[in-house]
């Protein structure tokens, strides 16, 4: 087998493959675009085109597809072969720059919250030159973008690629202040870590929750769950093993940076980080990374969980967004370097991102809400709903050095001591991590870790984007006309601090007198998804994202339409789904052990006259109580659904929040303790026990 380095990207239409089969002038073309942002002219698509079909056709690919990610929470494709007819009957493969540049499809048949009537289907893909090209399953895969007939966003990637320039656009005005007058470009980068469960693929078929949503509705708590942490970080399963070892392989030839994998705090949890890439190639790599997953377990006879809380009990998945600034040869612009103190570049730019999160904390929480996520954050494994953010100590202590002019000691480098000689020393970080924090500093990054498994990373790094290029473009337009910008730019770091120091916290997320002290400082605390929403069409976050031309008013009330249509839509199919296993799996089952039990109480009763009923009375009183209390529930969960059906999509999400899930958690509670003493071979589907540990 070829070593990694050789097939690393082979499926990629990337810089080696360019510079390899694009004339001097074209791939330089290119390259500007990607860098810089500049269009391509028609003539330049077209030899870029013939080149990417001719490299495709090598590989053996027959056909090509726009690749978007629409508001479906997936991506989407359609396949175009690149066969034209020949004057002699036979057919030659062609693809020109126009089919590469544009493409059409059927907008009205995606969510578009209003913007498209089924009548007017007519919407584009374009293509985007800044994310490679690659083949997936013989077929050349072109990231683009996806509006409407009228152009308004219909996807993820359009405002996500105009938050990249927005904030490029504001952070080059502040590095004008320093000097740095020839910086080409500012990118943000993402490095997104991807939470997930495997299951055996026989027992997830006999689950119809899994099946339909994606979590389990039932399940009683298994004897044993996460708490000896024995499998955080523990020996990797083979069968797992076999699986990590093939979807790298498959990551790698996609040009996919896949760095760490290890088993997670749950069992049957593990986790996969790559390395920074650019925001919205992060932001396909991601995408494709969850496809690839689902893909080759299935081959392996598992079966990928993306869900955010597929199981109770147990800790839920989420995605760590890894998040930074870079200039476009490579300078990390939030590197503290050795002196943070004294490093006026890096303190502002970390203002900005502070005041960013503070001004803008609805949005953040906003742009994690879903239904799945709802079930994750704020339990004990997760960030709560309240944002905040951790700096640590060192950081901490100079900005209250400088928010009170008072001189700063800076910290010696300590040698790090772990008492056995024959280890090596190493140099002790100036602070410790907070796994608790929503959204934390981690060297020369933040972390944000509130976002869902399964959603696009894109939500939140728009929101993030779009919030810092506001910060810095205060502060230009502040600083670029002052007669000492010194003092101007050490007023203006002392009053951001002063003006947004609520939002720092370093303490314990999970502690319960967080939440009372996050209510004190003024922060925002929406719990549910409904609570988060209305804030996306807020006054002062529509005049943020219309300011910085990332969402036009039409489009965020579309896209908020949406959000509220996924949450009722979602929460209905879960209703329906207990409903129906309720109906026909666990009531049924229920019955048929009370007949049994019945029938051994009978036996006994018949051929011992002094036998003792014990167990059968009380086990038969349980069951039937149980039964009865589960039927009548579920009955009126069914009238609860009827009655919230005719209602509007924001009424109804919050007659589901207050009304609905409570019904169906009730009805769970009742039907996990009937499963408790229900003989094993009578339940219906799998257990707890056998999901969690059944991939040996």
């Amino acid at each position: 087998m070829n070593s990694v380095p050789d097939y690393f990207g082979c499926m990629v239409f990337d810089d080696k493959a360019m510079k390899s089969r694009l004339p001097k002038e074209t791939y330089k073309a290119i390259k500007k675009t990607m860098r810089d942002g500049k269009r391509l002219d028609i003539e330049v698509a077209n030899v870029a085109a013939n080149a990417m079909k001719d490299w495709a056709v090598e590989k053996g690919a027959t056909h090509y597809t726009h690749w978007f990610q629409p508001m479906t929470g997936i991506t989407a494709e359609k396949h175009d072969s690149f066969i034209s007819p020949d004057s002699d009957g036979s057919v030659i493969m062609e693809f020109s720059g126009k089919e590469l540049v544009k493409g059409e499809s059927d907008a009205s048949s995606f969510p578009s919250g209003g913007i498209r009537s089924t009548f007017e289907a007519r919407g584009y893909t374009a293509w985007d030159p800044t994310s490679y090209a690659f083949i997936k399953e013989g077929v050349l895969c072109i990231p683009t973008a996806f509006c409407s007939y009228g152009g308004e966003a219909l996807d993820m990637k359009t405002p996500l690629l105009r938050s990249m320039e927005a904030i490029g656009k504001q952070a080059k005005r502040i590095l004008k202040l320093f000097g740095q007058d020839e910086t080409a470009s500012v990118k943000t980068t993402v490095g997104a870590e991807q939470e997930y469960f495997l299951v055996d693929g026989d027992m997830y078929n006999k689950r119809k929750d899994l099946i339909f949503t994606g979590r389990t509705l039932f399940g009683a708590k298994p004897p044993k769950g996460q708490e000896l942490d024995d499998h955080y970080f523990g020996s990797i399963k083979p069968r797992i093993a076999a699986f990590m070892a093939e979807l790298n392989e498959e990551l790698w030839k996609l040009g996919i940076l896949a760095k760490t994998e290890h088993n997670e705090a749950a069992p049957a949890q593990h986790e996969l980080a790559p390395i920074f890439s650019t925001t919205n190639i992060a932001t396909d790599h991601n995408q494709l990374m969850m496809e690839v997953m689902q893909k080759v377990a299935k081959k392996h006879n598992l079966i990928c969980l993306l869900h955010e809380k597929p199981f109770e009990g147990v800790n839920g998945s989420g995605k760590h967004n890894n998040w930074s600034i870079s200039t476009g040869k490579g300078v990390n612009l939030l590197e503290p370097g050795e002196t943070p103190y004294d490093n006026a570049q890096f303190l502002l730019f970390l203002c900005a991102v502070i005041k960013a999160v503070d001004n803008y904390q609805d949005l953040l929480r906003m742009s994690v809400a879903s239904a799945g996520n709802d079930h994750r954050l704020g339990a004990n494994e997760a960030p709560p709903a309240v944002v905040s953010m951790f700096l640590g100590d060192e950081l901490n202590e100079i900005l209250d050095s400088i928010e009170s002019d008072a001189s700063y000691d800076a910290k010696e480098t300590v040698q790090m001591k772990v008492g056995v000689h024959v280890l090596p020393r190493f140099p002790k970080d100036t602070t410790d991590r907070n796994r608790t924090s929503p959204f934390a500093f981690t060297g020369n990054k933040f972390e944000f870790r509130m976002l869902g498994s399964a959603n696009s990373i894109a939500s939140a790094n728009i929101v993030l984007n779009t919030a810092v290029a506001e910060s810095l473009k205060s502060y230009a337009d502040r600083l670029e006309n002052v007669d000492n910008f010194e003092d101007a730019l050490h007023a203006l770091i002392q009053k951001t601090i002063r003006d947004h120091k609520r939002i720092i916290f370093n303490g314990n997320g999970y502690d319960d007198e967080w939440t009372k002290e996050a209510e004190a400082r003024g922060l925002s605390n929406f719990r549910t998804t409904p609570d988060a929403l209305p804030c996306l069409t807020a006054e002062k976050n529509v005049k943020l994202f219309e300011e910085h031309k990332v969402f036009t008013r039409a489009e965020l009330e579309a896209r908020q339409e949406i959000y509220f249509q996924n949450y009722c839509k979602t929460l209905n199919i879960e209703a329906l789904t207990v409903i129906d296993m309720i109906n026909k799996d666990i009531l049924p089952a229920i019955s048929s052990y009370i007949g049994k039990v019945s029938s051994t109480a009978a036996a006994k009763k018949s051929c011992f006259a002094d036998a003792d009923f014990t167990y059968e009375e009380n086990t038969v009183k349980k069951l039937s109580s149980l039964s009865a209390s589960i039927y009548k529930s579920v009955n009126e969960l069914e009238a609860s659904l009827k009655e919230i059906k005719p209602l509007d999509a924001v009424e109804k999400a919050g007659k589901f929040r207050d009304i609905i899930i409570p019904k169906m958690e009730e009805i769970r509670s009742y039907a996990d303790a009937a499963e408790c003493i229900t003989g094993a071979e009578y339940w219906p589907f799998p257990t707890y026990a056998d999901l969690l540990y059944g991939v040996r």
